[in-house]
């Protein structure tokens, strides 16, 4: 049986020749207020080069004219000595996270502790799907929900950051998906629902001249209990666009309808690069508003909102 380890950095031991990109990222939201921060720490290797850094900031803030945003180069990436990735003086490990990104637009500065009760999310339905070259991006959550606490810098600004919920994610692979959306969400309003959590990404894979339909993997965490959701031969309705999306998604146990929502203003835009070098034009926004509908045969359907603590990302090529 394969064992997967959700959070060893695996770019070490990429093959020669196929290039790989890797990142561990976070997400981290207000307990009331439509604020956020989201962290991403990449490295690339293209097919003939060596493994080169970036460190990826932004502030979201719904009150805010827009997202304030940096992304800088940083280096040759090394790993050990508790962390999973550092670049530079900034690293990324279990219990915490620092660093800093400075720009001519913006300069950034953070010190965050994350702690969880929960156990690592693996996104795909098999464990040799990890080892295999096939899918070609491969995702986990080592802690599909999280609590943060620390301090953010933002431009003089200092922020106190005290049980905020979010995440910490990690993905890695040859290419990125020919289009993809990744739902997070938590923090749900109502009684009883406060510790459920949405963790699921949906994408169209290119297989050479072919691109499949769209497939889901993830979980529905209710009430303690995880709720598996999508998964190859069940059909997803999506319904995509710059300042939103409805999916239909169905699973062994339940199906949810999960929308997000933001303003368009809201979102940061970024380019992602596949190790080759070809780009994909990606929105994130961390601070959306999240509703999802859970039905489940002979129960009640189930409502969740999570306003302002909802995560939408849409990933498609240039």
């Amino acid at each position: 049986m394969v064992v997967v380890d959700p959070v060893t950095p695996r770019w070490p031991g990429a093959g020669r020749g196929r290039g790989h990109y890797e990142s561990y990222f976070l997400r981290a939201v207000h307990p009331t207020e439509p604020r956020g921060v989201w962290l991403r720490y990449t490295v690339t290797i293209s097919p003939a080069g060596r493994p080169e850094g970036q460190l990826w900031f932004t502030l979201f803030d719904r009150d805010a004219p827009r997202p304030r945003a940096a992304r800088v180069d940083a280096g040759e990436a090394t790993t050990g000595e508790g962390a999973w990735i550092r670049l530079g003086s900034s690293s990324f490990g279990a219990a915490e996270i620092t660093g800093e990104a400075r720009t001519t637009d913006l300069s950034a500065r953070w010190s965050l502790r994350v702690t969880t009760d929960e156990r690592p999310l693996l996104h795909l339905p098999r464990h040799w799907m990890y080892t295999a070259r096939l899918p070609r991006t491969k995702l986990t959550s080592p802690a599909p929900a999280a609590l943060f606490d620390g301090i953010l810098e933002v431009d003089g600004e200092r922020i106190t950051v005290h049980g905020w919920p979010g995440m910490v994610g990690h993905n890695w692979g040859e290419q990125h998906a020919e289009r993809w959306i990744w739902l997070h969400g938590l923090a749900f309003d109502g009684a009883g629902h406060e510790a459920a959590w949405l963790d699921v990404a949906v994408g169209r894979i290119r297989l050479g001249p072919v691109v499949t339909p769209w497939v889901a993997n993830g979980v529905l965490s209710l009430a303690g209990t995880r709720v598996p959701l999508g998964g190859v031969g069940r059909r997803v309705v999506v319904r995509a666009g710059p300042d939103g999306c409805e999916l239909r998604i169905p699973g062994p146990s339940a199906a949810v309808t999960v929308s997000a929502t933001a303003p368009t203003d809201a979102f940061v835009a970024w380019d992602y690069a596949d190790p080759d070098g070809t780009p994909h034009q990606v929105l994130n926004c961390s601070v959306a508003d999240l509703a999802v509908r859970v039905e489940r045969p002979g129960q009640e359907p189930v409502h969740l909102r999570a306003p302002g603590r909802g995560a939408y990302e849409l990933g498609a090529p240039v």
